[in-house]
C-alpha cells in the first residue's frame, strides 16, 4: 500500500474528472453519426442497455483494480496478481493510451489552428468545396500540423505535471461545467433553426428495424469507447480513491452523467444538419467542414462556431488528461518526480504523433496494410488495444481476484447487499466478455453477422 499516494479531494473531483475522461471525440464526432445509421431513438435505448449490462461493469471492475492495489495501470495487475504475467494488461493499456493521446493531440492542433483561423476570418464566408480544400490544406500543412499538435501536447503536460488535485481535479471542476454550458447554448442555438425541431423528432423517433446484429456491435464498440473502459484508465483513476465513496454507485451515476451529455452532443449537431439539409459524418469532415458551412450561414456565425471549437478543445483536453496520466503514473517513481516523468512522457507522445500528422501531408504515401498512419494507429488502438483489454480485465476481475475481495470494495460505504454483487458479478464474467469476443471478430473481419 502506497500511503504517500495522491488521492481524490472530493467525490464531485473525481466524477468530474471521471466524465471528462470519457468525452472526446467518440462522442462528438462519431455519436450522431452511428446514431442516425443505428434508428436514431433506438440506438440511445440499445446504447443505455448495453453500456449498463456489458461495459459498466467492466468500468467498476477497472475501478475495483485501481482502488484496491492503491497503484498504478502496471503495479496494480503485479500487487493483485504477483504469478503471472497479468501486468501486460495494464502495459497494453499503457500502449493505447500513449496511442489514442497522439491521435487527440493532431486533432486537438487542428482545432487551435481553426480557432486562428476563424478569429482572422480565413474560413468565414465561403462554401462547402473550399471549407474541404481549406482543411486539405490546414491538414497537410507540416509546419501548422506539427505546431498545432505540438501546443496542444505542451497544454495537456502543463496541467497534468500539476498532479491530481492540482491539475487534474481543479481543471476538471472548471472545464466540464464549461462544456456542459457551451453545449447548451449550442443546442438552444440550433434549436431555433427553420425545422430543426422537425429534425429533432424524426431523429429521436425509435427505429428498431435499423437494429441487427451489425448496428449492435456498433453500438456496443461506441459504448466501450466513449467509457474509456480497456485502457486501464479507469484503473488509474480508481488508484486515487479512498474508501468513502462506492464505486457501483458512483460509476452508474458517471455512466449516466457519460450518456446524458452524449445525447446533448447528438442534440445540439444534428438539428443544424437536418435544417440545412445535410446528414452526419463520420470523422473530421463535420468537424471542420459540414458544420462551418451551416455557421457561415447564419447571422453571428462565426462567434457560434468559435463557442463549438472551445467545447470541442474542452472535450478533447480534458480526456488526453486521463491518456497522460494512465501512461505517466507508471513512471513517476522510477525519474522521482512527477513533473519529469510527464515531460519525458509527453515528449514521446510528440514523437509518435509526428509521423501520424505527416500522414495527411507529406507522408501521406505510406500505408500501413492499406491505411495511412494516423488511420492505423486510430485502428490498432480502437478494434484491437480497447476491446482486448476490457477481455482481459473481465477475465482477471471475474476469475483471478478473491471473491471476498471483490465483495468488499463492491460493497463498500454502501448498503448494496449480496445480490446487487452476484448480478454484477455474473454479467462480468460471462455476458461481457462474449459481447467483446463478439465485437473483436466482427471488427477484425474474421466474422460477419
Amino acid at each position: 500500500m502506497d500511503n504517500n499516494r495522491e488521492q481524490w479531494g472530493s467525490k464531485l473531483g473525481f466524477t468530474l474528472a471521471s466524465v471528462g475522461a470519457m468525452i472526446g471525440i467518440g462522442a462528438i464526432w462519431k455519436m450522431p453519426y452511428i446514431a442516425s445509421k443505428a434508428g436514431g431513438g433506438a440506438f440511445f435505448i440499445a446504447f443505455l442497455i448495453l453500456t449498463f449490462t456489458v461495459v459498466l461493469p467492466i468500468l467498476i471492475g477497472e475501478y475495483i483494480v485501481g482502488r484496491s492495489s492503491n497503484s498504478d495501470a502496471i503495479r496494480a495487475y503485479k500487487k493483485l496478481a504477483p504469478s503471472g504475467h497479468w501486468d501486460l494488461v495494464g502495459k497494453l493499456g499503457i500502449l493505447g493510451s500513449v496511442l489514442v493521446f497522439s491521435i487527440y493531440s493532431i486533432v486537438g492542433g487542428w482545432v487551435l489552428a481553426y480557432i486562428i483561423k476563424v478569429t482572422t476570418g480565413s474560413v468565414s464566408h465561403i462554401d462547402l468545396a473550399q471549407l474541404s480544400l481549406q482543411f486539405s490544406l490546414t491538414s497537410a500543412n507540416t509546419a501548422t500540423a506539427i505546431a498545432g499538435t505540438g501546443i496542444f501536447i505542451l497544454l495537456t503536460i502543463l496541467i497534468v505535471s500539476l498532479g491530481v488535485r492540482t491539475g487534474l481535479e481543479r481543471f476538471s471542476k472548471l472545464m466540464v461545467p464549461a462544456l456542459f454550458i457551451l453545449l447548451v447554448i449550442l443546442t438552444i442555438r440550433g434549436l431555433t433553426l427553420p425545422n430543426a425541431v422537425t429534425g429533432l423528432k424524426l431523429f429521436l423517433k425509435p427505429d428498431f428495424s435499423a437494429i441487427n446484429s451489425q448496428t449492435l456491435l456498433l453500438i456496443l464498440g461506441q459504448s466501450f469507447f466513449s467509457l474509456s473502459v480497456g485502457i486501464s484508465l479507469m484503473v488509474t483513476y480508481g488508484s486515487y480513491l479512498n474508501k468513502s465513496i462506492n464505486i457501483p454507485k458512483t460509476s452508474a451515476f458517471i455512466t449516466l452523467l457519460n450518456f446524458f451529455i452524449s445525447i446533448l452532443v447528438a442534440v445540439a449537431i444534428f438539428p443544424v444538419l437536418y435544417s440545412f439539409g445535410l446528414k452526419p459524418n463520420d470523422g473530421p469532415a463535420i468537424l471542420f467542414v459540414v458544420l462551418p458551412s451551416i455557421f457561415n450561414q447564419l447571422p453571428f456565425g462565426s462567434v457560434f462556431f468559435i463557442t463549438f471549437l472551445l467545447m470541442f478543445l474542452i472535450a478533447i483536453l480534458s480526456s488526453s488528461f486521463s491518456l497522460l496520466e494512465t501512461a505517466v503514473a507508471p513512471f513517476i517513481s522510477k525519474f522521482s518526480s512527477r513533473a519529469l516523468a510527464t515531460w519525458v512522457i509527453g515528449s514521446l507522445v510528440f514523437l509518435i504523433a509526428i509521423p501520424a500528422t505527416l500522414s495527411f501531408g507529406t507522408w501521406h504515401q505510406y500505408t500501413i496494410f492499406g491505411r495511412t498512419i494516423f488511420e492505423a494507429i486510430d485502428y490498432v488502438s480502437t478494434n484491437i488495444i480497447f476491446p482486448l483489454g476490457a477481455l482481459f480485465t473481465a477475465v482477471f476481475v471475474g476469475f483471478r481476484l478473491p471473491r471476498q475481495l471483490l465483495f468488499d470494495e463492491f460493497t463498500q460505504s454502501s448498503r448494496l447487499g449480496r445480490k446487487m454483487f452476484m448480478l454484477w458479478l455474473l454479467l462480468l464474467k460471462y455476458v461481457a466478455p462474449i459481447a467483446i469476443i463478439l465485437i473483436f471478430l466482427s471488427a477484425t473481419g474474421i466474422i460477419t453477422f
